[in-house]
């Protein structure tokens, strides 16, 4: 048997407040955290297009 639509309560201006607010910590979170993975992988492309000082870059030898 389906369900009967049930109204939401009425939205107060503490619940609006309460949800911009977190609304807004989530998005500066997210920011955040798309800026400290674009440093790293710039960070990490720099370090493997350095040239290997040294002796040449030689095949592993297997670990079994």
């Amino acid at each position: 048997m389906p369900k009967t639509p049930k109204s939401s309560p009425p939205k107060t201006a503490k619940t609006k407040a309460n949800r911009a607010r977190r609304r807004q910590l989530l998005l500066t979170v997210r920011v955040a955290v798309q800026k400290e993975k674009a440093e790293r992988s710039e960070r990490h492309a720099g370090i493997r297009q350095e040239p290997r000082a040294g002796k040449p870059r030689t095949r592993r030898a297997s670990r079994r």
